[in-house]
């Protein structure tokens, strides 16, 4: 059987979506009657539901789902984890990379599922300061680690399109636990890991 891809949308949400998009169009002074507008309400509509999925996700679920007695203590580093998301101040995108390290306590979890926590608070309407919060937030709840440490580095379209308009600007945010907020060379280790060039 050929494999397919299905994605699944509430019709209620969906249509009250439509109807709010069909009149921002028409506020803008567009015509969503024109060929090229007709189905963008629809598509805006089943657009805004996958991008803001999160909300009806849980990370620690996600990490427990993957959870595993290891009797190691070395530092667990996944970097460059690519994101998405969406200021809630304007609206528009902003993306970048997540790194994110833990040192285990007698628990480790699936490398993927790091990347899938990193989705499920990205797909949310966000603030980096936030993100990067709620993932070190939901490492540590779930594995109790020695520490946890979070470093995202993103552009925001909200500075690049309008306002400022910064192209070249990038936010940085961090957040560190345990071994991470209180050694600070396990944390010069961990920033100099993330910046390196590994081959």
């Amino acid at each position: 059987m050929a494999y397919r891809k299905t994605e699944e949308y509430d019709p209620q949400t969906t249509a009250a979506l439509q109807e709010s998009y069909t009149h921002i169009l028409q506020l803008l002074g567009e015509d969503p009657q024109r060929e090229g507008l007709l189905k963008t309400p629809e598509r805006m509509a089943k657009a805004m539901q996958f991008i803001t999925q999160g909300y009806e996700q849980d990370a620690v679920a996600i990490l427990n789902s993957a959870r595993f007695e290891e009797a190691v203590s070395e530092m667990v580093l996944v970097k460059d984890i690519e994101l998405y998301s969406m200021c809630e101040h304007h609206l528009l995108p902003f993306f970048g990379k997540a790194h994110i390290a833990y040192i285990p306590n007698g628990y480790i979890t699936g490398l993927s599922k790091l990347a899938r926590v990193v989705d499920v608070f990205a797909r949310r309407l966000q603030v980096q300061e936030r993100l990067t919060t709620q993932i070190l937030d939901a490492v540590t709840q779930s594995l109790a680690p020695l520490g946890v440490a979070v470093v995202i580095e993103a552009k925001h379209l909200c500075m690049m399109m309008r306002g400022v308009s910064k192209q070249n600007s990038v936010t940085t945010t961090s957040a560190f636990y345990g071994e991470f907020l209180n050694n600070s060379r396990t944390r010069t280790e961990f920033l100099k890991l993330v910046g390196a060039h590994l081959s």
